[in-house]
C-alpha cells in the first residue's frame, strides 16, 4: 500500500471513530429500553420502534424546553455579538489610557473556572429577585473575554490604510465600524456567534441552578428527567439526545465557511 493509501485508512479509521457514538446514539433511539441498556456489538435495533420519539415527549414538556433555550440562546448570542464587536474595535484601535493593563485584566478573567464564580454570582442574581426569570439566565453570559479577544485579534488584522482612508474621508468611529469594519470582520463576527450560541444552548449547571420551574428549564435540563429511580431509561434519552442536537448540528453546517475562515484568522496579527 502506498503511504496516501495508508493516509486515508486513517482517516477512515478516525472518522469511524469520531461518528460510532453518534450512530450508536441514533440507533439506539429506536430499541427497546433492555435492548438500549444490553451492552452488544450490533448497532441496529432487532425492531425499530419509532413510537419511541413519541414518548419522549409525552415524559417532559420538550416544546417548553425549546422555546425557552432557542429564546435564551439567541438573545445571549446577540448581546455578546455585540459586546465583543464594540469592546474589541475599543481594544484594537482608540487609544486611551489604561488600553494595555484593562486588556491583559480581562484575558486574566479567562483563567477562573466557572466552579469557583457560580455561588457569588447565583447570590448576586438571588438578591436581584432573578431567580426563576429570564434574566438569570440571559444577563451573567452577555459578554466574554475570550469573544472580545477572537474580535480584537480580527480588527488587529485589518491593514491601516482602511482606517486612514476613512479617517481621510471624514468617517468617525462608529461610522466605520458599522459600514467598513463589520463586513470585513464577518466571518469572525460569525465564529463568535457560534461559540455563543452553543455555549448558552448546551449549558446544564447553571440553568440547574437558577431556575425552579419547570416552565423556566431548557433542553439540557430536560435531559436529566429520564435518570428514573430503577435507573436511566437509555431508549428516551437518546431520543431526547438526537433531537437536542440536531440544532447545533444545523448551525455548523449553515456557518462552516464563516467559521473555518473565522478560525484561521483568529490570531494573525495581535
Amino acid at each position: 500500500m502506498t503511504r496516501r493509501s495508508l493516509l486515508y485508512v486513517a482517516l477512515a479509521a478516525g472518522a469511524f471513530l469520531t461518528t460510532y457514538p453518534f450512530i450508536w446514539m441514533f440507533t439506539a433511539s429506536f430499541k427497546n429500553i433492555q435492548e438500549a441498556r444490553t451492552p452488544t456489538l450490533s448497532l441496529l435495533p432487532e425492531q425499530w420502534l419509532w413510537e419511541n420519539y413519541v414518548d419522549t415527549f409525552r415524559a417532559a414538556p420538550f416544546e417548553i424546553y425549546f422555546f425557552n433555550s432557542f429564546f435564551v440562546a439567541g438573545t445571549v448570542t446577540v448581546a455578546v455579538v455585540l459586546t465583543s464587536l464594540l469592546a474589541g474595535y475599543a481594544f484594537a484601535r482608540l487609544d486611551f489610557a489604561g488600553r494595555g493593563p484593562l486588556f491583559v485584566l480581562l484575558l486574566a478573567t479567562m483563567m477562573i473556572p466557572f466552579e469557583a464564580t457560580l455561588i457569588p454570582n447565583f447570590v448576586l442574581v438571588s438578591k436581584l429577585g432573578w431567580y426563576n426569570t429570564y434574566p438569570a439566565l440571559i444577563v451573567p453570559w452577555c459578554a466574554n473575554a475570550f469573544s472580545i479577544f477572537l474580535m480584537r485579534q480580527a480588527f488587529l488584522s485589518l491593514p491601516n490604510d482602511y482606517f486612514d482612508a476613512a479617517r481621510i474621508d471624514g468617517c468617525g468611529h462608529l461610522r466605520f465600524l458599522v459600514m467598513v469594519g463589520v463586513p470585513l470582520v464577518r466571518p469572525m463576527l460569525v465564529t463568535v456567534a457560534i461559540f455563543a450560541f452553543l455555549g448558552s444552548y448546551n449549558s446544564l449547571v447553571w440553568p440547574l441552578v437558577v431556575t425552579g420551574d419547570e416552565d423556566m428549564r431548557v433542553v439540557q435540563v430536560g435531559l436529566t428527567v429520564f435518570s428514573v429511580a430503577d435507573g436511566v431509561r437509555v431508549n428516551l434519552l437518546m431520543c431526547a439526545s438526537v433531537i437536542v442536537i440536531l440544532p447545533t448540528v444545523a448551525l455548523y453546517f449553515a456557518a462552516q465557511r464563516y467559521f473555518i475562515d473565522g478560525s484561521w484568522t483568529a490570531g494573525l496579527k495581535g
